[in-house]
């Protein structure tokens, strides 16, 4: 079983398998926790990398990577009138499909309840795509909108990732060891690269951003990389929206810049708050060399300063974060971490809570023990009611992965 093979972490082997986890994990779990669907049948998606997304209906959309003919799924959940939940495949990849493979990056959704998503690879050059899933009376239908390494050298990039983002106007958003956008037109889908990152060690402007893009209320575009910067540990970077329609790119932070300074930012995509700070992750690094929770606060003379709110530690907190957090109304984030919790460091979901003071305290609202999932990778979605829903990578009862939800 997956879960058997990736359970020794942190220098401990909770089970021989799943089901001997469940008879030696101690049991802990939160009362408003509940598991949606549960992956890894036969003929199922399994290895959820991406988080989910909510239509006004309340249905559930997300993608796996795993399952089916083994190259991934993208599913819809639907809550019954019993109270459970219902799958549905709206399209499984398959060996060398022209409309990509491995939709690491998960789907979103748009105003007409239209589906986007990257292949990171497949596609007509096997690099990657962009795909687009049309609901419709007979069912849904798959839209390639674009394969990758269709330029010259490949100067268009490929494999992408993460998450795409889409603006007001329909345009895509996304990164594929650049900054890309997708613009839609009468003769098709046309990609422009905005920004190219330096593939060198020590690059100052950032090297390899493997996480999702968000986008500001001017159309500015906001992301990490995993590499580069001052110390070759990482950037938080902005690509700004010029007035004559180029982009220009600048590092608002290099990770490492201090000894407690996180490192190496996951897949998560940052967050902004209503005044305008943002927050993400790093994996490792912080106090511990465990992960951190940071902000970014724009100064006075238009510098960004970071501050560290949370540094991760071995034990029942959770610690190397590779997802980003969410943010509610009342300023409180949450996340997952990867690892830790339970005895068998399955990971956990936490809560943070701004002080008066400045400080933030950290709770953690479900510890996984291998059976109700295991191993968060992925940002979580709030709904407007204040739920949380999730996904894990491995894990549930049939141990590729499942989707959560946690209520207030």
């Amino acid at each position: 079983m997956r879960l058997k093979r990736v359970l020794a972490t942190g220098g401990k082997l909770c089970a021989l398998g799943l089901f001997a986890l469940l008879s030696v994990c101690p049991s802990w779990s939160a009362p408003n926790y509940a598991v949606l669907h549960a992956f890894g049948n036969p003929g199922d998606g399994s290895e959820l990398q991406a988080g989910v997304v909510l239509d006004n209906k309340g249905h559930v959309y997300g993608a796996s990577t795993g399952g089916g003919y083994g190259y991934g799924t993208v599913f819809k959940l639907t809550r019954q009138p019993d109270g459970q939940w219902k799958e549905k495949k709206l399209y499984e990849f398959r060996r060398d499909d022209p409309n990509g493979t491995y939709p690491y990056g998960g789907v979103i959704l748009d105003g007409a309840g239209n589906l986007y998503g990257a292949g990171t690879l497949g596609g007509v050059n096997h690099v990657g795509t962009i795909f687009q899933l049309t609901p419709g009376p007979t069912g849904w239908t798959l839209n390639l909108l674009y394969s990758f390494c269709s330029q010259p050298d490949c100067s268009d990039g490929g494999a992408p990732q993460a998450s795409l983002v889409l603006d007001s106007t329909g345009n895509l958003y996304g990164t594929a060891f650049n900054v890309f956008e997708l613009s839609p037109g009468p003769d098709g889908w046309t990609e422009a690269v905005l920004y190219n990152f330096c593939s060198e060690p020590n690059c100052t402007d950032g090297a390899t951003p493997r996480a999702g893009l968000i986008l500001d209320t001017k159309g500015n575009l906001y992301g990490t990389t995993q590499g580069g910067g001052t110390y070759d540990v990482g950037t938080v970077f902005k690509v700004r929206h010029m007035p004559d329609g180029t982009w220009k790119e600048r590092v608002l932070h290099s990770f490492g810049s201090f000894p407690k300074d996180g490192v190496n930012p996951g897949r998560g995509a940052l967050t902004f708050d209503s005044a305008g700070h943002l927050y993400g992750t790093t994996s490792i690094g912080g106090a511990n060399y465990r992960g951190t929770v940071f902000s970014l606060t724009r100064q006075p003379d238009g510098h960004w300063k970071e501050t560290i709110i949370h540094s991760f530690k071995v034990g029942k907190g959770g610690n190397a974060p590779g997802a980003g957090v969410v943010i509610d109304t009342a300023g409180n984030l949450y996340g997952t971490a990867g690892v830790g919790g339970s005895d068998c460091d399955c990971g956990v979901v936490y809560k943070l809570v701004p002080n008066p003071d400045g400080t933030w305290t950290y709770s953690v609202l479900h510890r996984f023990t291998g059976y109700d999932g295991a191993f968060p990778s992925a940002n979580l979605v709030l709904d407007d009611q204040g739920n949380l829903y999730g996904t894990t990578l491995f894990g549930g009862s049939g141990d590729g992965g499942v989707v959560f939800q946690i209520t207030p």
